[in-house]
């Protein structure tokens, strides 16, 4: 794995390697979004994406950066789901084994789906110390490779490669884009993206406040742990990594928190009114644009919506 931070030519890369393994996903548009906002919004539909969800990207550019013999006893990750399966998918495609951590409340619908592709699941506590404690018996028992969720080099340029569609396909200049952050892989490689391809269009991030590690590192410039964590948005509940947040820091203007009411809000506006189903992480970044819709009046605003697995048996509304 490199140890550098992503550049043009990697994010590049990264893009040719992973396309024929991924949807190029929709950049939609509402009429109901602009009006309520007083914006052009234009929608990054990574709910549409493989696996339903971003992570596809940096998953597969993960595993396919891997020679055979690291990939000889099979790979292992930790994930609530959505980077599980980006790995157990990925994995599939080159014939490896994988091996893949889950808390145990994950949501069922994602748990299904990485056993489809054919992945072993270990459950642990939802933590990430029985995260990583997990992972490294798992580790020491196979010697399979570890791929990191986001604080990964690898996995941080595939993720920018939405961005770069969204960039390439939004037929206009944008002012900004937001993502939404949980270990911040996405929004890290969002804001490479922006900064070598779009240097114009600043970047902003949403984030729970049942989940707010990332604003508080933003402000106060070192790695911190949410104060409390509660929120409905699963997929976002992790922390900043050494390699995400030196990025974030630099390259992101700001970061702004919803609560799980409005983040349920986005959900059902999605629904409703453009028939997106989109899962509660991948509505923050919505969330977030409503929430703050003076700043970005007048905009023309990216929001990717990072995925749309959503346990149909455990709606909010």
């Amino acid at each position: 794995m490199t140890e550098t931070v992503p550049v043009r030519e990697t994010i590049e890369t990264a893009h040719k390697l992973v396309a024929a393994f991924i949807h190029r996903t929709p950049v939609m548009t509402s009429g109901f979004f602009n009006e309520l906002c007083g914006a052009e919004l234009y929608f990054k539909c990574e709910n549409f994406q493989k696996i339903g969800a971003f992570k596809a990207r940096g998953g597969l550019n993960a595993i396919l950066s891997l020679s055979k013999e690291q990939l000889k006893n099979g790979v292992t990750t930790h994930s609530s789901g959505n980077h599980a399966q980006a790995i157990a998918f990925a994995a599939a495609k080159v014939g490896a084994k994988a091996y893949i951590v889950m808390p145990e409340n994950s949501p069922l619908v994602k748990i299904n789906a990485v056993r489809s592709y054919g992945a072993e699941i270990t459950f642990c506590k939802n933590t990430p110390e029985e995260r990583e404690r997990t992972v490294q018996g798992i580790i020491s028992k196979t010697g399979a490779a570890f791929v990191h969720p986001f604080n990964n080099y690898k996995v941080i340029a595939g993720q920018a490669t939405a961005a770069l569609e969204l960039i390439e396909d939004a037929g206009t200049s944008l002012d900004a884009i937001i993502a939404p952050v949980g270990g911040g892989g996405l929004l890290s490689g969002t804001a490479l993206t922006a900064h070598y391809f779009s240097p114009e269009t600043k970047v902003y991030a949403g984030e729970p406040e049942g989940a707010a590690d990332a604003v508080l590192s933003f402000r106060s410039d070192k790695i911190e742990k949410a104060p409390y964590v509660n929120t409905i948005a699963d997929g976002l509940l992790t922390y900043l990594g050494d390699k995400t947040f030196p990025v974030i820091k630099a390259h992101v203007s700001d970061i702004f928190t919803v609560s799980d009411e409005e983040i349920i809000t986005a959900m059902r506006y999605l629904w409703e009114r453009m028939k997106l189903v989109v899962e509660p992480s991948g509505a923050v970044s919505v969330a977030a644009t409503l929430k703050q819709k003076d700043f970005f009046a007048g905009k023309k605003v990216g929001i990717i919506i990072s995925g749309g697995n959503v346990d149909l048996g455990k709606l909010p509304f």
